[in-house]
């Protein structure tokens, strides 16, 4: 019988990889590590500000995007929040929750980066770093991966290089390269968690840079009540970046500008108060408020305006559609939407069905989180799932 180098080969030194070669190799597997950057955890590191958000106690299957939505719910469940936060804890990194579940080092991301390279120590995984894999071959049943001047050889291979979003970072498309080669499906990948650039009439509000207010913002069916940030391009801040994953060209994308407000708010401040005008009565940024005002065409004092007129303002200003021209793209982008498609996959193990020895984890796969820690979360659980199957 033939003796390979290792037993699994793990490609992509992020947040997914990581994982599955410190499970893989803490349960006796020989494990190699490869990236091509010159350090491990690139995206953890400048993630959450250099704190990273490195999960959401919320984490739930409807939280994520993918053509199978039912696809991520076997993973979440068997590698949840509380049981990352634990080996968390282990190594008595402190954190804390900032807003909507999302968990937080109180120092650096560093520490999560440490914390990984320790779990994988503690499996004797070989880690090597600073080079791109220069071929990956199959035959046999035998994976053998050109790294630098050597051959690889295992009998498994895990695919964990990411998506193309953020390139300054050194990501590329090569999971969806690798994954065609073994006759693999991918859905085709988009920007996500990436903010949305205007023209034509929106191309005013470009003006209000740096003006952000609380907002209820919608793209197709998805609602997220969160901050909106007007930029010297369209529009960003967390709520825009949510339904930006959810967003497709030619499509709208509609804000309700003053969600706490009860129907009939502005006939009530007429009544209250006639001699003030519109952009007076906007409880938003001054110069949002003269902005939307102006686009109303409402000038004047409120006593002066017709009841009409006022529900007519106060209805668009409860649904005032952008007409988006694009994203910001890859360049801008947190994440990405699409990648390997699910239906290659086991749900259990993220084995590839037709190529046995041969997974997808991580961001590589179909599947998008929200805002806010999600997508570390799938990293870790889908890492686990490959890590405790390999």
């Amino acid at each position: 019988m033939t003796t390979h180098d290792y037993d699994a080969i793990v490609l992509g030194a992020g947040a997914a990889g990581l994982m599955c070669a410190a499970v893989a190799g803490q349960r006796g597997r020989r494990v190699l590590l490869l990236d091509h950057a010159e350090q491990v955890g690139k995206k953890i590191l400048i993630s959450g500000g250099g704190r990273c958000n490195f999960t959401n106690i919320h984490s739930a299957p409807d939280r994520y995007i993918s053509a199978n939505p039912h696809f991520a719910k076997s993973a979440l469940a068997r590698y949840t929040p509380a049981d990352f936060i634990a080996l968390v804890d282990r190594y008595g990194i402190a954190h804390h929750e900032k807003t909507l579940g999302q968990l937080f080092c109180d120092g650096s991301a560093k520490q999560i980066v440490a914390m990984l390279l320790g779990e994988c120590a503690k499996g004797g995984v070989d880690v090597r770093c600073g080079q791109p894999v220069r071929e990956v071959t199959h035959g046999d049943g035998i994976f053998r991966v050109a790294f630098r001047d050597r051959h690889f050889t295992a009998a498994s291979l895990v695919i964990a290089t990411g998506g193309p979003s953020i390139p300054k970072m050194g990501a590329t498309g090569f999971a969806y390269d690798l994954a065609r080669q073994f006759g693999l499906k991918v859905v085709e990948p988009r920007p996500a968690l990436v903010p949305l650039t205007l023209g034509g009439e929106d191309v005013l509000f470009r003006d209000l840079s740096g003006v952000a207010t609380p907002v209820e913002a919608r793209a197709g069916k998805a609602v997220f009540r969160e901050a909106a940030l007007f930029t010297h391009k369209g529009l960003s801040g967390p709520a825009i970046l949510q339904v930006s994953s959810y967003w497709r060209h030619g499509e709208p994308v509609t804000i309700d500008f003053l969600p706490d407000l009860p129907q009939g708010w502005l006939l009530e401040a007429k009544r209250a108060r006639p001699r003030a005008t519109l952009a007076s009565a906007l409880a938003l940024p001054d110069r949002l408020a003269q902005t939307l005002a102006e686009r109303l065409a409402l000038p004047g004092e409120l006593g002066a305006l017709t009841d009409r007129k006022l529900a007519d303002a106060e209805a668009r200003l409860k649904r005032w559609s952008f007409h988006p021209n694009g994203t910001e793209g890859f360049a801008k982008a947190e994440v990405t939407v699409g990648g390997i498609s699910t239906a290659n996959l086991s749900s259990q193990t993220m084995m590839v069905k037709s190529v046995p020895g041969l997974y997808a984890v991580g961001e590589a796969v179909d599947v998008t989180g929200w805002l806010g820690g999600y997508n570390f979360q799938w990293a870790w659980a889908s890492g686990y799932a490959a890590g405790q199957a390999l």
